[in-house]
């Protein structure tokens, strides 16, 4: 469907309106306006109506989109309508927490092996699934496709885990370690920086109480 380069900003909004369109479809709302949406999603209509348009509008005017059909579409743009298997390496809180996070399964992301370093973790199971020593990473990864390695590790040990993901063929990362990590071209890697989040959100909470404090 995409014949053009689509800019990191519109892709991150659709998430967002995926997961509207879905509290819709479940609402049984069948078909909405640009502006009805907009009116959810605090997203003014024409930016709604931009985003759209990379990809060939999906309504017509006057009539509003069929919830539906855009819910299909946009799943299609975001992959969603294949499946792609996942490993998590580190078995800690946070791997454990996404591990044990079913929509991901939902959504087409299965779950399939957790490794860890620490032999006091190695056995556990998180959802069914035992924790593997980092020793059998190697052999894990020649033994079944794996799309995507989820690294939930200390930055001392994320380089030397990327070399052995890169080697072993894994085409995308999701990075929750404190590092920025150097792959060849043609390796996908998404950075999640949680304190980052949270410092965005101590600015804003810490700028809104100065302006309650003036008033």
């Amino acid at each position: 469907m995409e014949t053009k380069e689509i800019s990191q900003a519109v892709v991150g909004r659709l998430p967002r309106y995926l997961r509207y369109l879905g509290e819709l479809r479940d609402e049984g709302v069948e078909r909405i306006s640009s502006q009805e949406l907009s009116e959810r999603m605090q997203v003014t209509a024409s930016q709604i109506r931009q985003d759209f348009n990379n990809f060939g509008g999906f309504g017509q005017q006057g009539y509003g989109y069929n919830v539906e059909y855009l819910y299909e579409e946009i799943s299609k743009i975001l992959g969603l309508d294949r499946k792609h298997d996942f490993v998590i390496i580190g078995a800690g809180n946070l791997g454990r927490a996404l591990g044990n996070y079913l929509n991901f399964e939902r959504r087409g992301f299965i779950f399939k092996g957790i490794f860890d370093i620490d032999p006091q973790l190695v056995g556990e199971k998180v959802r069914g699934v035992e924790v593997m020593p980092i020793e059998e990473l190697e052999n894990f990864l020649e033994q079944n496709p794996i799309d995507i390695a989820v690294l939930t590790i200390p930055k001392t040990s994320a380089v030397d885990t990327v070399d052995i993901l890169v080697k072993k063929g894994i085409r995308a990362i999701w990075n929750f370690a404190h590092v920025d990590l150097n792959v060849p071209e043609g390796i996908l890697v998404e950075n999640v920086h949680l304190s980052d989040s949270l410092m965005k959100l101590s600015y804003n909470l810490s700028r809104r109480m100065k302006e309650q404090t003036k008033g």
